[in-house]
């Protein structure tokens, strides 16, 4: 019984950290902050109960992924302009 209710109280918790972390993401796509680091944490928490979780995890992560390419291809042309 007792591990029934620290299980249950596991699931709520993570459940309850997993949307504050993804809703202090959002606020921070408006205002500056680190949504980067806040939007996947929120769904990795999420996802280990919810399976729509799991597809908007891998989804934001292709989606950093592909900003870090072209954020890392932008500073090496800006780069080899400063140079020349």
């Amino acid at each position: 019984m007792k591990k029934n209710i620290l299980e249950q109280l596991k699931r709520s918790t993570r459940t309850a950290l997993g949307f504050l972390f993804l809703l202090l993401g959002i606020v921070f796509i408006l205002l500056p902050g680190p949504a980067v680091i806040f939007i996947p944490l929120g769904l990795a928490l999420l996802s280990v109960e919810y399976d729509w979780a799991k597809v908007w995890l891998k989804k934001s992560q292709k989606y950093f992924r592909q900003a870090a390419v072209k954020a890392d291809q932008s500073l090496r042309w800006l780069g080899k302009k400063l140079r020349s």
